[in-house]
């Protein structure tokens, strides 16, 4: 018994009964904290960010207007091409929009609701088994992954994706606590469920569910087998379901299937999204007739000499070959590596810590199953492995794919942090584990954070110093139990705070930028999506705005204020309050002059018809699919749609009057740019909008039978800075087939 200080008794019992109520304020406060942050960064200033990437907006709106659209995620209100995704994502953005209204913040707040779902879910699964403070600093690492924070502020769907497949993990780890098939069936449906979200992106998941549940589910081994495939037909079957369903459909009585080469959403699945997303849109095997998602390899080879599709594909794409470092490269370590190295560590603490080194007989080996330690260690070991060979050396994907690694990043630097500690009260060689974790993880920081030397100035002693301040004192309490606890507890506690404050400004430079464009990425960045990088100059290459363009938003430099040499795009892109003058005018002339036609307009690619069906929600017609090359329209196809009043006017590049010639280069439909450039003022190997295969003999159909409509009827006057604005202008050309019908 204990005396308060009052002098009245206090049993032992009702100390543990308060201490235990103690502990749980402090880590419900902490939960909370860490979700509000989370809410904050995901979900501030999102009514301002506009449509971001403009592609998929378009879609939503398209959605919106017949259920036909909707379920086969039409791209343009006319229903003439899909976009290039599986639909559930759009689907859950074109509810948002139905239930909110169309606005820029609709269509994103799914994206933001999923990223703090995610932070909840890391929390609840690291938290069972390892205690609250491994849930604690798991969320915090979720909720501080940069690129987490750019692609929970944006419309592309890979927020959505990793919700799902958390959600996924959630239902096997319970199937295996319990040996439950139907917790089984349910994970492998909600898995499904993740490649109608992003395709084959969402099995990098698998080998994880499949290894938790065979080595860690409480059956006979013939038991756990023949479950898992009945899981694995589950899958297969709501993974395929839609895909069959639309290939199944009569090609005439559906939209065509963009960024597929045989109009086909299984071919789109394992192809385009699917095997080129691991060889790379150039290698032996890759189909070469898609290269224009990734811009020509002529016109890149043409331009730069060093390009090479195989090791990217252009700006907004990976670039570099592969390599076992190449998660840590200025590309991609700023954008979910930043505890790369403690949860590889912890990865070791916890496939160490609890094994049983006696020998063990057939009868308990085949009865063997893990316990719920490693049941974690083989969800997030699995994931992150699976998940980081995939991107050390596949050829062709964005950085914001990245987002998938978040969750065992997070989760195994969380629990392993604490697994650590605790071997370090202990004798033996992992107590060396801590103190190596927070400086190998603080050195691999400081090495990063030099691709922007001002930043690096900044934040290197907040990141080193805790760090050694924490390794000393595990090093010290190692060596001499005499050392309080309480102070290496505090020590490890600052050098893990030092830890998460370069995340934590990451994050918050992805906030304060608004949100990621077309192409979200988190920290410091040039012109997102568009090849801006960490350079040695400090901060990120200095990327000159195409012209034309405002700077209506600007990236932080160093300094944290807005340079004049860096710029990004107008928030969310273009949306029905940002039309320029020279759009404006040419939608004006068409919805005059258009009659009875189905379709305003037909442009090469869609990226030249987003911001018009966007703002109109009128139909048009993307002839190419999303960059031009797509084979969907032949010349005989062009005849009839102009003869049966389908489209009457055509925007294409070319010389006015003539047909381009076989060597012409393909270029997107937008303002004239300055030399070195395409036309609008991108980098060389931007996806181009132009006449590829099949398409480019309709384009010159066009280009030799139709009349041309004089540039001052649709085309809004020069400026003074001698653009155009950000429209359609310069070498774009207006036709008009009325004649030709």
């Amino acid at each position: 018994m204990t005396l308060t200080l009052d002098g009245t008794p206090r049993d032992a019992a009702s100390i543990q009964d308060s201490t235990r109520t103690s502990l749980l304020r402090w880590e419900t406060l902490g939960l909370l904290l860490i979700l509000a942050g989370s809410a904050s960064l995901n979900l501030l200033g999102l009514n301002r960010i506009g449509y971001a990437n403009s592609y998929y907006a378009a879609a939503v709106r398209s959605m919106l207007q017949s259920w036909h659209n909707f379920f086969y995620i039409s791209f343009d209100p006319g229903g003439f091409v899909s976009v290039d995704k599986p639909p559930l994502g759009y689907w859950i953005q074109t509810a948002s929009a139905k239930l909110l209204g169309l606005h820029g913040w609709s269509i994103l707040l799914p994206q933001a609701l999923a990223g703090v779902g995610s932070v909840f879910i890391v929390y609840l699964l690291v938290r069972r088994t390892f205690g609250p403070v491994a849930g604690l600093i798991a969320a915090a690492g979720m909720a501080l992954t940069p690129v987490a924070v750019a692609d929970n502020r944006n419309n592309t769907v890979d927020s959505l994706l990793v919700f799902t497949l958390l959600l996924a993990a959630w239902a096997v780890l319970h199937a295996t606590k319990k040996g439950r098939l139907r917790w089984l069936l349910a994970g492998m449906a909600l898995v499904g469920a993740g490649f109608n979200i992003k395709m084959l992106e969402a099995y990098l998941v698998v080998p994880a569910l499949v290894a938790l549940y065979l080595l860690g589910a409480p059956l006979p081994w013939r038991t756990r087998i023949w479950h898992l495939a009945l899981g694995g037909i589950v899958l297969l079957a709501v993974s395929l379901s839609w895909a069959v369903a639309v290939d199944l459909t009569p090609a005439t009585q559906r939209p065509y299937v963009g960024s597929s080469q045989h109009n086909s959403e299984l071919e789109l699945a394992l192809g385009y999204n699917g095997l080129q997303r691991l060889i790379g849109m150039g290698r032996p095997g890759g189909q070469r007739a898609s290269r224009a998602a990734t811009g020509t390899e002529s016109q890149a080879a043409a331009q730069d000499p060093a390009f090479g599709p195989p090791n990217g594909g252009g700006p907004g794409f990976v670039e570099g070959g592969p390599g076992a470092l190449r998660l840590f490269d200025e590309q991609l370590g700023g954008q979910a590596s930043w505890l790369l190295p403690s949860a590889l560590l912890g990865l070791v603490a916890l496939a160490s810590a609890g094994w049983s080194r006696g020998k063990r007989s057939m009868r308990e080996l085949f009865g063997f199953h893990a316990g719920p330690r490693h049941q974690q260690l083989v969800l997030w070991g699995m994931w992150l492995l699976t998940a980081g060979a995939f991107f050390s050396v596949a050829g062709f994907f964005h950085p914001y794919y990245l987002v998938t690694i978040a969750p065992p990043v997070a989760a195994l630097a969380g629990a392993g942090i604490v697994e650590m500690w605790r071997a370090g009260r202990r004798s033996g060689w992992l107590g060396w584990l801590l103190p190596a974790a927070l400086l190998a993880t603080a050195a691999v920081q400081v090495a990063m954070l030099r691709a922007y030397p001002a930043w690096a100035g900044r934040l290197t002693p907040f990141v080193l110093g805790p760090a050694v301040l924490g390794a000393a004192f595990a090093v010290a309490g190692a060596l001499r139990r005499a050392v309080p606890a309480r102070a290496i507890m505090t020590a490890v506690a600052l050098g893990v705070a030092g830890l998460l404050l370069t995340p934590a400004v990451w994050s918050g430079i992805t906030l304060a930028q608004g949100g990621g464009g077309g192409m979200p990425s988190g920290g410091p960045s040039g012109f997102p999506g568009f090849g801006g990088r960490p350079n040695g100059a400090g901060g990120m290459a200095r990327t000159a705005p195409p012209p034309g363009l405002p700077a209506l938003a600007t990236s932080l430099d160093d300094t944290g204020s807005a340079p004049a040499g860096v710029f990004r795009p107008p928030p969310g892109g273009l949306g029905p309050d940002a039309a320029m003058p020279s759009q404006s005018k040419l939608i004006a002339y068409l919805q005059a002059h258009r009659g009875s036609d189905r379709f305003l307009l037909a442009v090469p690619s869609s990226m030249s018809a987003s911001a018009i069906i966007i703002q109109t929600g009128e139909p048009v017609m993307a002839m190419g699919g999303f960059s031009g090359g797509d084979p969907i329209l032949t010349t005989a196809d062009v005849k009839r749609d102009v003869a049966g009043g389908t489209v009457r006017f055509f925007l294409l590049s070319g010389r006015p009057g003539s047909a381009p010639e076989p060597d012409d280069l393909p270029r997107p439909s937008f303002a004239t740019a300055a030399e070195g450039t395409d036309e609008f003022g991108l980098p060389p190997g931007f996806p181009a909008g132009g006449p590829f295969e099949g398409n480019r003999e309709a384009e010159q159909w066009v280009t030799a039978n139709c009349s041309t409509v004089a540039p001052s009827d649709w085309q809004a006057p020069v400026s003074a800075s001698g653009s155009r604005g950000f429209g359609f202008g310069g070498a774009q050309q207006l036709y008009d087939c009325a004649a030709s019908s």
